[in-house]
């Protein structure tokens, strides 16, 4: 297994940590949770570009680096709408897009196309990434003393900026996550059209 599909799994890994972190009592959790799911983000990025630089591109990749993002991202919207920091409509559209995407994954399977990831969807799992960061540190960010509370808590229009930050980053995410779908089964739309 090459370094890029090492990664690419590590972040299974680490998403069944960071699930487990979340959810526990220990102190910190949401902290230590917030860097394990950066660190997931971060074989994200890594993954594709050491596989890019080194010609290490795979099938395995191109099929369970789009499955990795979907199921760290996934979980942890859905843990967020237990723990009420996010509508769950939101994380149904989310969800939703994620199962059509895989969907339409599993018949180009199914039918010898390998479907890579594509810009929009890239730019789409950024902005998930980043608003799922962004409530993490908005959960966290107490407990980090003074300093934090200096960086995160500062007001702007009577509200800490990481608050309307973290706002602002949900709705373009699943603005992204819509349009990059649409976008997504328009352009594949051969693949499901020759079977209706």
């Amino acid at each position: 297994m090459n370094l890029p599909n090492k990664l690419t799994v590590s972040r299974f890994v680490l998403t069944v940590g960071f699930l487990v972190v979340m959810f526990s009592r220990i102190p910190f959790h949401e902290t230590i949770a917030l860097v394990l799911f950066s660190a997931g983000g971060l074989t994200d990025f890594f993954d594709g570009e050491i596989a890019r630089q080194r010609k290490l591109i795979t099938n395995f990749g191109i099929l369970m680096d789009p499955l990795a993002d979907k199921i760290m991202v996934c979980s942890a919207f859905i843990a967020f709408v237990d723990l009420g920091w996010i509508p769950a409509w939101m994380v149904v559209v989310i969800v939703a897009r994620e199962l059509a995407i895989t969907g339409l994954r599993l018949l180009a399977t199914s039918k010898n196309v390998v479907l890579a990831a594509e810009r929009y969807g890239k730019h789409k799992t950024i902005s998930q990434i980043v608003a799922i960061i962004a409530i993490l540190v908005v959960a966290s960010y107490q407990d980090w003393g003074i300093v934090g509370r200096a960086v995160f808590g500062f007001g702007l229009f009577g509200r800490p900026w990481s608050l309307w930050f973290t706002e602002i980053s949900k709705w373009v995410a699943v603005a992204l996550t819509v349009i990059s779908g649409c976008v997504y089964l328009w352009r594949n739309r051969a693949l499901y059209m020759d079977d209706l």
